[in-house]
């Protein structure tokens, strides 16, 4: 663990804790999740270990955070991903560990879902 704030870390802070896991020599466990159960569940691990972690999500993962019953699947997908962001910024900081966001399994076609995503962590960080 670094002597970073805890929560969800980004910018500089992100180069940061990635120069300390190198001066280290350790390297951050990235986690997909698919829910509050599952993300919550890493959180409490790494900070029973005092560790730092990379959760992520996928788009399909995404969906299951906005919940299988949304009939628009491409606004659940966004929608899911950004209810995952705003929970794992809040219980971060209070398991007082630090964490990295990250989507997973970006591909090509799914390039119209990670420009949404951005465009919320825009009004996010305004």
């Amino acid at each position: 663990m670094t002597n970073l704030k805890a929560g969800v870390v980004y910018g500089e802070s992100y180069r940061e804790l990635l120069v300390h896991c190198k001066a280290g020599n350790y390297a951050l466990p990235a986690v997909n999740v698919t829910g509050t159960h599952s993300a919550n569940a890493v959180l409490e691990a790494a900070a029973k270990n005092k560790a730092d972690v990379v959760l992520q999500v996928s788009n399909g993962g995404a969906q299951f955070f906005a919940g299988q019953g949304m009939v628009e699947v491409d606004k659940a997908r966004v929608l899911g991903a950004v209810a995952f962001a705003r929970h794992v910024h809040l219980m971060a900081e209070a398991y007082g560990i630090c964490v990295i966001l990250h989507t997973d399994h970006a591909n090509r076609r799914l390039i119209p879902w990670v420009e949404k995503l951005i465009g919320y962590s825009a009004d996010h960080y305004k």
